[in-house]
């Protein structure tokens, strides 16, 4: 790190690894508690077919739409969970991108195929659209507050 710049730029894996792990924790947390709520509604059973079968995503029923519903209010939820994990606006594409990836290949190893629903790819783009602004919305409203500068500033604490 260079002296006098503004933030920390090393490459930290560590950081970068448990961000990445806290993420999808977090994201699929919610995507099942609302899945969960979604299928208890349409009175369907509950399982991670919901999840991860691509075939799931359809707006042939009751049950298909509020998965669907479940996963764009979940784009909102992981924008919150980028502000509050990432922190960084310039992160969030990555952070969106690295979910969504990973996403795909659980799918693929879970449908043993790769998803060729266009219902499926849709729904991931849309949301993952979601989560990259919305997350890069918070942070940017964090990082552009003001930072207190002047005599009365040194009698104030910051939380900057």
């Amino acid at each position: 790190m260079k002296g006098g710049t503004f933030r920390n730029t090393q490459w930290d894996p560590t950081l970068l690894s448990s961000q990445i792990v806290s993420m999808q924790f977090c994201v699929y947390f919610t995507l099942g508690l609302l899945v969960f709520v979604a299928n208890k509604l349409s009175g369907d059973n509950y399982s991670l077919d919901h999840l991860f079968e691509y075939h799931e995503i359809h707006i042939y029923d009751m049950g298909g739409r509020l998965v669907i519903c479940a996963f764009v209010l979940n784009a909102f939820i992981a924008s919150l969970a980028l502000w509050c994990i990432v922190r960084r606006a310039k992160l969030c594409l990555d952070f969106s991108c690295t979910f969504h990836v990973l996403h795909l290949l659980i799918c693929w190893w879970y449908n043993r195929s790769f998803p060729a629903n266009a219902s499926w790819w849709l729904l991931n783009v849309i949301t993952g659209t979601i989560m990259c602004i919305g997350g890069e919305f918070l942070c940017l409203q964090t990082e552009m507050k003001e930072i207190p500068v002047g005599y009365a500033a040194l009698n104030q604490k910051s939380d900057v």
